[in-house]
């Protein structure tokens, strides 16, 4: 499978490395564009200050300028908490999406969002402050309407960003049940 894999808002750190890394291993090529063009963050208020200079348009423009060389092949779309969104956002505007992997995060979904039975597996803490229930109700049933196949796993007690190994959130047994599921996904594909 080809997987375009987005950063959060963290930026491009070693732990996307190394979840590409682990999908390369299991025979995936993956492709991990840097959209912060080299800047990381160590909390989440520094990257969403940063993201919020560059502004939601840039960000988007950048993933698709990534992802454009690729596309022609049918990608699997992926990605951490803010790349889960752009993530999504680029699949359900490609025809040619094979699938969508969201790790800790999702996006708003536009009213005339239309795709056929796109596979699409959604993995977050419960509860988290970033992706509340009542938010996640909405967007499942919105993500149904627009055709796509949603699969959601809860996490009970893990923080937002449990698979980065290097942050507060960390959950080794959410983090090693996420990656079984999502890699049987991929393989489903």
């Amino acid at each position: 499978m080809n997987i375009m894999l987005f950063h959060s808002t963290y930026g491009l750190r070693p732990a996307v490395r190394q979840a590409a890394d682990r999908l390369r291993a299991a025979g995936h090529e993956v492709w991990t564009p840097d959209l912060f063009e080299g800047r990381t963050f160590e909390t989440v208020e520094e990257g969403m200050e940063f993201n919020d200079r560059i502004g939601k348009d840039e960000l988007l423009k950048r993933a698709v300028l990534a992802a454009a060389p690729y596309s022609e092949r049918g990608l699997v779309y992926a990605g951490f908490s803010l790349g889960a969104s752009i993530a999504q956002t680029l699949a359900l505007g490609d025809e040619k999406a094979r699938g969508v992997l969201l790790l800790h995060g999702t996006s708003d979904i536009a009213a005339n969002a239309s795709v056929d039975e796109l596979p699409v597996q959604l993995h977050v803490a419960e509860p988290d402050p970033f992706e509340t229930d009542d938010w996640l109700s909405a967007w499942y049933l919105q993500m149904g309407r627009a055709g796509a196949d949603v699969e959601v796993y809860r996490y009970a007690g893990a923080g937002h960003l449990y698979t980065d190994p290097d942050l507060p959130d960390y959950d080794e047994e959410a983090a090693e049940a996420t990656w079984r599921v999502a890699l049987g996904f991929l393989d489903s594909l």
